[in-house]
């Protein structure tokens, strides 16, 4: 037989994380993740084991299809991953025979990254699905809302990116987490 047990005034909490208020700001941004979480599903159903590839260096291979010669800090910058996994991406990119990673000729610090054969093989089976997801998820907007979006999504990532005068990021500065220990 199971034993219930009485709740005494430790089992209560004062406030329960029920009555915190939820801006609505805060809903957006877990919208805005959701969407993000959800937008990863036909990647990981349909291409990241069929093709045995992370959803970092699939990102990388789209870009570098699409941005031929681009460099590791450039395809940082364009995909918002820090340089790390960038790196990372990169090397098993690399491994798997995807991409060649070149000294640039002009710039001896600089190496291009471009797709090998299999890569371009990769990013023209690969290509077709992006599009297919764009066009669903696009697909009951307006020519209009689509531009509207573009444009807020543009606005968002700008505020994102903004620095200071010495180049720290606005966004971490001001999203610190207060020195408080509750």
């Amino acid at each position: 037989m199971r034993k219930t047990r009485q709740a005494n005034e430790m089992d209560t909490p004062a406030e329960t994380t029920a009555d915190i208020p939820v801006s609505p700001r805060s809903e957006t941004l877990h919208r805005l993740l959701k969407l993000s979480n959800r937008l990863m599903a036909p990647f990981s159903v349909n291409l990241e084991h069929q093709y045995k590839i992370s959803l970092n260096e699939f990102r990388l291979l789209m870009l570098i299809g699409r941005f031929p010669q681009s460099a590791s800090h450039e395809l940082a910058e364009m995909t918002g991953v820090n340089a790390m996994s960038v790196s990372r991406a990169v090397s098993a990119l690399e491994r798997h025979g995807r991409v060649r990673v070149v000294r640039d000729e002009e710039n001896r610090r600089r190496k291009r990254l471009t797709l090998t054969k299999e890569g371009e093989r990769l990013y023209r089976i690969m290509r077709p699905q992006t599009e297919r997801v764009a066009d669903y998820l696009l697909s009951d907007l307006h020519p209009h809302e689509i531009a509207m979006f573009d444009h807020i999504l543009r606005t968002l990532i700008d505020t994102l990116e903004a620095t200071d005068a010495e180049g720290r990021s606005l966004f971490l500065e001001n999203t610190k987490p207060d020195d408080a220990d509750g």
